[in-house]
């Protein structure tokens, strides 16, 4: 089932077509990248969805109805472009935020309090705003975001200015909420994220929808034939045997005294023909098909679409 549908939406702005009959749907319990270059029509998609603005045409639906103004307070919407009133200590705007979500004083406060500990930022509760860094305010409106438990959490490029272990945890917790039934919205240009954390995926650029799809079918279908055999023995060996069928060696160390060949297979020549030769060479611990990146996937798609237009 899907929370949000989008159907043959556009939007233009004073001769510029910001969105060009785009359609997509988000499947209720998942995490869904919403991908695209700077002024692809991302961010005027997601005004869309929080009904900020209107389209000129098409439909949006929300659980299964029209989207109304009322299904907003069903939304949780993190922009890329954060603010916060530097004045107010930090707990004291935290549960400003959860109150006009409609959480009462004491629930909101409860919460509030568990969210700071698992974020560890426990002791900033009566600090003031502007004495927190970017990433430890980032933290604060992340947990105002997802505090009043919405269906539908759009996040706008989460990991911006946070490390590697702060980013990681809230991977974890986007992850988390997923589990507990959120769906969510996932833009950003980080394509790693994207590989770890979405199931499904569009590509916007210039206004219109370039590739949509699950991610590892899109991977899968981007992948040029190149593939890893692990395994154990001579590497001149098995690298001359299958150069008739392959080509772009790299040869690698692997755990337990084995190797790692990768190789692109030529054109016309299958995995059974690989093994075939392979298997007298050496001993086969394994191989494995090298999907494509969605880095390479965005590069190439977005690139294609730039030179037809």
């Amino acid at each position: 089932m899907n929370l949000l549908t989008v159907e043959n939406v556009s939007k233009t702005y004073t001769g510029h077509m910001a969105l060009d009959n785009i359609s997509l749907e988000v499947p209720q319990g998942s995490v869904y990248g919403l991908l695209g270059p700077n002024g692809a029509g991302k961010t005027t998609l997601i005004r869309i969805i929080n009904h900020i603005t209107a389209p000129d045409s098409g439909l949006v639906t929300f659980d299964g109805n029209p989207l109304t103004a009322a299904d907003v307070e069903h939304i949780g919407y993190l922009p890329e472009e954060r603010g916060l009133y530097k004045k107010m200590k930090v707990g004291e705007q935290a549960l400003f935020f959860a109150r006009l979500k409609g959480m009462s004083k004491a629930d909101a406060t409860r919460q509030l309090k568990e969210w700071f500990e698992r974020f560890d930022i426990s002791s900033w509760w009566e600090r003031k705003v502007e004495e927190l860094s970017k990433g430890m305010a980032q933290k604060v409106q992340f947990i105002v975001t997802v505090l009043h438990r919405p269906k539908l959490l759009i996040f706008d490029e989460p990991f911006s200015g946070f490390d590697p272990i702060n980013a990681n945890l809230l991977k974890e917790e986007i992850l988390r909420l997923r589990d507990e039934g959120s769906t969510v919205i996932f833009s950003t240009h980080n394509m790693s994220s994207v590989e770890e954390l979405c199931a499904n995926i569009t590509l916007i650029n210039k206004g219109k929808n370039i590739l949509s799809g699950n991610v590892d079918d899109i991977r899968h279908r981007y992948s040029d034939g190149r593939y890893d055999i692990l395994f154990s023995g001579n590497p001149v060996t098995l690298m001359n045997e299958l150069s008739p069928l392959a080509t772009g060696f790299e040869l690698t160390d692997a755990p337990r005294e084995r190797h790692s060949l990768r190789m692109l297979i030529n054109p016309g020549c299958t995995l059974s023909d690989i093994i075939a030769k392979a298997n007298p060479a050496v001993e086969i611990a394994g191989i494995n098909e090298v999907m494509a990146s969605m880095n390479d996937i965005f590069i190439s798609t977005v690139g294609s679409s730039d030179a037809e237009n």
